[in-house]
């Protein structure tokens, strides 16, 4: 017995040393498959190129596996800019997540929104307007969108910024903007010196400049009203000079204790904005003008002045390398005597939509569009901008942008970011504004049709104030 015992011993020592040989020969096959399989992918660096971090930090990491997702983005046209498309190509190198772009012209882009939305249909991302009243009406995020309060990035953009995204304690989008560069009017300074004009402290100095430029055979504003949206900047930016004339009209508003119509400053400046067209200081064409052809129409100095993003001197550089962007300074919007800087602490902003399949691949694109390595690279490499609402980075302010925020010290946060159900419906003021300057209604209707467009949303928003 204890023969056949060490004999059958010995057999099974050889076999479970064949067996061991076997498997150790497998495990160093499938680890050279593996290797060769996920090189360069690993999320502690890799062989992808990029403009900055990987794009495996921060939420929705992948572990370092190639996806092969596609993101579809709704946005509309402005909003995506080169450096951002640029990023997006390095995030899908490293990661195999690709991003689909659909860009909708802006005078269409709203309606083809809430249509996708209405229909449970949207994009895995969407762009819109931030504006705590215009993400509870126009998009109803608490239903459409996905909760973004955990993730990193919320913690170091502008607080005002989140302000604008934020509904009952929750943020449900991420703006990625240059906040701090407000639309102002921005002149040739040429022409000025030729004509002997100075930037205006009042709406008669603006009026008399004008005239006179008139008389030299210069236009002097380049408006783009065909756009839809531009003019509508006229009205709404100087909103912090209506509050000033009327302390605690802004918060009156709100709490619809006092209504547009009500109030003398505006209708002023919409009386100002309609005599500006009349007496011909935008030109014979500002109803087919648009925005793409701003920088050109300002290059050939045909035009004094065009109320624009403070980086328009860059584009009108490009348009006619001789017209230099230092040859431009800036002033306010002067309606109603306005000298306040206007800040607009929204913008463009990304929501990820509830219904989408690919919801932590999502948040991945914006924690690494958000990184500040990839914040600079936008910044940098776009010249439409001087900063972005992200602390940390290294501006691009110009002189006359240095000195245009010294000139102006007193500032305030326009009318459309403050006051409630404003900014949902800037297109309607839009086609208002352009009633208006037509002749069919007056200004004052104007302000009866903000009123009733807010009165119709406060109902909607159940909002406690309409509910009197």
């Amino acid at each position: 017995m204890k023969t056949h015992t060490t004999e059958r011993s010995t057999l099974k020592g050889s076999d479970m040393m064949k067996k061991s040989m076997w498997l150790l020969t497998v495990i160093a096959l499938v680890a050279i498959i593996v290797a060769g399989c996920g090189g360069g992918n690993t999320g502690s660096g890799g062989n992808a190129s990029s403009p900055a971090g990987s794009a495996n930090s921060g939420t929705g990491n992948t572990g370092g596996t190639k996806q092969n997702i596609t993101l579809t983005y709704l946005a509309s046209q402005g909003w995506i800019k080169d450096a951002e498309m640029q990023l997006a190509k390095k995030f899908e190198a490293e990661t195999g997540i690709r991003i689909d772009y659909q860009i909708v012209p802006s005078d269409q882009y709203f309606n083809v929104l809430k249509t996708k939305l209405n229909a449970g249909e949207a994009t895995d991302l969407f762009g819109g307007q931030s504006g705590k009243s215009e993400i509870s009406l126009n998009y109803n995020v608490e239903k459409n969108a996905v909760d973004l309060s955990g993730e990193e990035w919320v913690k170091r953009e502008d607080p005002l910024s989140i302000e604008q995204l934020t509904l009952n304690g929750k943020v449900y989008a991420q703006t990625i903007w240059d906040t701090g560069s407000s639309f102002v009017i921005a002149y040739n300074k040429k022409i000025f010196e030729e004509h002997g004009l100075t930037i205006p402290k009042t709406y008669e100095e603006f009026k008399s400049l004008s005239q006179k430029l008139m008389d030299a055979g210069i236009t002097p504003l380049y408006e783009p009203i065909a756009d839809g949206w531009h003019h509508v900047l006229w009205f709404a930016e100087p909103g912090p000079r209506y509050d000033e004339v009327t302390p605690g009209l802004y918060d009156d508003l709100n709490a619809n204790k006092k209504k547009f119509v009500d109030d003398p400053t505006m209708k002023l400046a919409l009386t100002q904005f309609k005599e500006m067209y009349d007496l011909g200081f935008m030109g014979d064409n500002a109803f087919s003008d648009t925005g793409a052809d701003s920088a050109v129409k300002m290059a050939s100095g045909i035009y004094a002045m065009t109320l624009a993003a403070q980086s328009i001197v860059n584009d009108i550089e490009k348009a006619d390398p001789n017209v230099k962007a230092d040859q431009f300074g800036y002033f306010v919007i002067p309606l109603a005597d306005n000298q306040i800087y206007y800040i607009n602490p929204g913008g463009p902003s990304k929501f990820i939509y509830s219904g989408s399949k690919h919801i932590e691949e999502a948040k991945q694109y914006l924690a690494y569009l958000a990184q500040p390595e990839n914040l600079q690279y936008m910044l940098d490499n776009d010249s439409t901008i001087s900063n972005l609402n992200f602390p940390g980075l290294k501006d691009k302010y110009n002189e006359e942008q240095k000195k245009l925020m010294a000139t102006y010290t007193k500032k305030g946060t326009d009318i459309q970011d403050y006051v409630n159900y404003v900014n949902p419906q800037w297109m309607d003021m839009g086609k208002d504004l352009v009633a208006m300057l037509g002749n069919a209604i007056q200004p004052e209707d104007v302000l009866k049709s903000i009123d009733k467009r807010r009165a119709d949303m406060a109902v909607v928003a159940k909002d406690p104030a309409w509910a009197k």
